[in-house]
């Protein structure tokens, strides 16, 4: 089985960012790329790397099972990473359905479309395949100001998103445990880097101080995130794929925990030095609004187990990952403003 990667929501911020990192660290491999072009999908993100050769695109539906096996069978791909997803906590707010719909049902399809392209593989192939699944910290709630999360601690997610994502774990596992699915599950922190729809804190922020508008910080702005730098999660995926043992689950985190102020505060302060206003600091805008229902004070990840298992750490330092993604919004202008046409304006979600 050749190396084949099959990408779901591989036209999204995080999966457009593994196609680049796949298609530039191995040589050999071919990318088909599967999404379904809702709001957040845009092949924009992929411009200059389909080719019809080493990266192919295929627009559908996770939660169409017969258009998801058909691309398999076609495409024969030794790793399916499954990063389709509906993904936003205020959306989830406004419009639970929707994730139950795609995080859950199109988990279920997927997890079937595999198996039956697995069962018809040669011994050899099938003991190559690999389904990696996905996901996202937030299936474990909420922290107290110490701890860390690890692969053993218990799900308690508090949120629609959080708890689709929760079930599409459990899925997964059941999947590997029940069918013999070769499985491979990893939990992240929050990633932030280039290609992120604008509806999340570091675009959203940015596009907007250098608009002149406000810069929302939700309640008191001490809610703590471990921020990953999405290159260091895509060179993690490939390690969990490649390397991982079937049927385990990994976190992948950067030990870099930052209050939604301080990400903030950041933000401003690399404007200010590369590109300042006029008078005063972007840190002017800031204005403090209405929290989330049920926003989750706390999340850390505890990576051990990736780093002795597999020997993966992040790389990225905080500050050369800000100056990274800062530098990379500022020199793509036309794309924020095609991937904000109307579908999305940066307005409030999830009051």
């Amino acid at each position: 089985m050749s190396d084949v990667f099959f990408v779901t929501g591989g036209a999204g911020f995080i999966g457009s960012n593994l196609v680049h990192h796949i298609l530039e660290t191995r040589p050999d491999a071919r990318v088909v790329v599967y999404d379904a072009l809702t709001y957040a999908g845009n092949l924009d993100n992929l411009e200059g790397v389909i080719d019809g050769k080493r990266c192919t695109f295929v627009e559908g539906d996770i939660c169409n099972r017969a258009r998801v096996l058909e691309t398999l069978e076609l495409e024969r791909p030794r790793y399916v990473f499954h990063l389709a997803a509906e993904s936003h906590v205020d959306r989830s707010i406004d419009g639970p359905g929707a994730f139950v719909q795609t995080n859950i049902v199109g988990t279920f399809e997927m997890l079937e479309a595999s198996r039956a392209f697995a069962a018809n593989l040669s011994n050899d192939d099938r003991g190559a395949f690999r389904f990696i699944h996905v996901s996202t910290d937030e299936v474990y709630g909420s922290l107290g100001t110490e701890g860390l999360f690890s692969e053993t601690t218990p799900y308690a997610p508090n949120s629609p998103y959080a708890a689709s994502k929760a079930s599409s774990d459990h899925l997964t596992r059941a999947y590997h445990h029940t069918y013999g699915l070769p499985t491979v599950t990893t939990n992240c922190s929050n990633n932030y880097g280039p290609y992120q729809f604008p509806e999340k804190l570091i675009p959203l922020c940015l596009l907007n101080a250098l608009e002149g508008k406000r810069l929302p910080v939700y309640g008191d702005g001490r809610n703590v995130r471990d921020w990953l730098f999405v290159g260091d999660h895509c060179e993690a995926l490939l390690v969990a794929a490649e390397r991982g043992t079937v049927g385990e689950t990994y976190n992948i985190g950067s030990n870099n925990e930052r209050t939604t102020l301080e990400m903030v505060h950041a933000i401003c302060d690399e404007l200010d030095s590369i590109r300042p206003r006029a008078s005063g600091s972007y840190r002017d805008q800031i204005a403090f609004v209405t929290d989330r229902p049920g926003h989750d004070r706390r999340y850390a990840i505890d990576a051990t187990k990736l780093e002795r298992e597999l020997g993966w750490r992040a790389r990225t330092p905080f500050v050369q990952g800000m100056q990274t993604t800062v530098a990379w919004y500022l020199a793509h202008a036309d794309w924020c403003e095609r991937i904000s046409n109307g579908v999305y304006r940066r307005e409030r979600l999830g009051l």
